[in-house]
């Protein structure tokens, strides 16, 4: 073997060797590097669209607590921010919600479509269950009233968020609202 040969492939063995070390010498607790950059002021886009709300989900991720509102059809606009209050829609009661801070997230569409078959069957107040999220305390249906569909959102403290709307799968579309762990 030459001696360029012996050299590469003794460094090619220390560079695995290097890697894993650094792989295994992070602390088993340690929290991932999250890069967030968000934000927690008022964030809106869009316009009133026809596509009705069909479903509501929630995830865990690593850096943050994930809403996911479920539109069949195109993503109508939508409004997002941190409020003393969040009142339902049509009545105007308070929709009372567990945390220390309150997002109120309006979608600028209904839950029925154009023939008024209903898409989404929450009641007002209805919530997800949240067991295990680090940030999300609470997720309440508040309503739709003309157009506007209200979600209540609590939230441990007012953290950074971020609200984006994603195409598909098919025909339907989800906008869908991310809250840091921490700033």
């Amino acid at each position: 073997m030459s001696l360029l040969r012996r050299t590469t492939a003794v460094l090619a063995g220390l560079t695995v060797a290097v890697a894993t070390l650094v792989v295994t010498a992070a602390p088993a607790g340690a929290r991932p590097f999250c890069p967030i950059s968000w934000g927690s002021g008022a964030k809106a886009a869009g316009e009133h669209g026809l596509a009705p709300l069909g479903q509501v989900r929630t995830g865990k991720h690593d850096c943050f607590d994930r809403v996911v509102f479920e539109i069949d059809g195109p993503a109508p606009g939508y409004r997002v921010e941190y409020v003393s209050e969040v009142r339902t829609e049509g009545e105007g009661a308070v929709l009372p919600l567990a945390g220390g801070a309150r997002l109120k997230v309006v979608l600028l569409g209904n839950v029925f479509d154009e023939l008024g078959h209903l898409h989404y069957s929450g009641r007002v107040g209805d919530r997800l269950d949240l067991a295990g999220y680090k940030t999300l305390r609470d997720v309440k249906f508040g309503g739709c009233f003309e157009g506007y569909t209200t979600f209540g959102v609590g939230v441990r403290a007012r953290l950074p968020y971020r609200v984006f709307t994603l195409a598909g799968p098919g025909e339907h579309s989800r906008i869908v609202l991310d809250v840091a762990h921490r700033w």
